[in-house]
This record gives C-alpha cells, structure tokens and sequence, in this order.
C-alpha cells in the first residue's frame, strides 16, 4: 500500500467514526427526551418508567378537583373509565381544564400519585388526543378480554 492510499484510507476511517459517534449521541439524546404517553391502567399495570417523566393522558373524572386554598396547588384524578390515577399540579391550569374534558399531563410518580408538571387540554367538544383514545380503546379491549376468560 502506497503512502497516499494509506493516509487516504485513514482520513477516511477517522471521518466515518465520527460521523458515526455523533449519529450515536444524537439518537441517545433524543431517546432521553422522548416522553411516552400512559393511561391510568397502562401506569397502575406496571408499564411506565418508574421515577422517569412521563404523558399521563385520560380524562378528568367528574367531582374530583380539589383546589388549595390560597396557593396554585390542585388535586384531581384523571381516568380512562376503567382505572383512576390521583394528580397534582400546582400551577395555573388551561382555560379549558374541568371536569369530564380529556387532558394529557407530563410528569413522574411520586409516592403513588402522579406529579404534574404540565397539564394540557382539548380545545373542543369533539377533540380527543389520538393517543388517549387509543389508550382508553386498550384499556376497554383488555377489560373485555378479562370478562371473556371469566
């Protein structure tokens, strides 16, 4: 081998590990910020990373917000009609946030109940985020097929 061909093969080998360790960074700091959204049953079950962040999505169930008085804290629990799961946030909340409307909070489990650090709600009457729909449609499917084996 020629010493051009093998300063050439090098410079190549070096630009192809780099590209390929920045291609490696990249995807691991993507995956860390990635948020998956969870249904109350999907998260009572045991599917969502504990003590990492993550969507909570359903609906708020009716009679259940309670309000601290004197600070921005709230309590409420969020439901997919199967399975309930207690939220807090302390924080101002939408516009549209009440009871029986569809929200996703963003958050982590703590001490059995889920603390919100954001909490976002549907814009209209006939809205519903795709994923709590698909997850409140597994959750509906799972109970079913549990009925059926029983």
């Amino acid at each position: 081998m020629t010493p051009t061909r093998k300063r050439r093969l090098i410079a190549t080998s070096l630009i192809l590990a780099a590209i390929a360790i920045a291609t490696a960074l990249t995807v691991l700091a993507l995956s860390r910020n990635m948020s998956y959204l969870f249904s109350p049953t999907e998260v009572l079950s045991g599917k969502a990373p504990a003590g990492a962040s993550f969507r909570l999505g359903g609906v708020v169930l009716e009679h259940s917000i309670k309000r601290a008085p004197g600070s921005l804290t709230v309590d409420f629990v969020v439901t997919d009609r199967f399975h309930d799961m207690p939220v807090e946030y302390t924080g101002v909340l939408p516009d549209l946030f009440r009871e029986g409307q569809s929200i996703i909070a963003t958050g982590q489990m703590e001490d059995g109940h889920f603390a919100a650090r954001e909490v976002l709600a549907k814009h209209d009457e006939t809205y519903m985020p795709k994923e709590v729909a698909e997850a409140i449609a597994k959750a509906k499917a799972a109970k079913a097929a549990a009925a059926a084996t029983n």
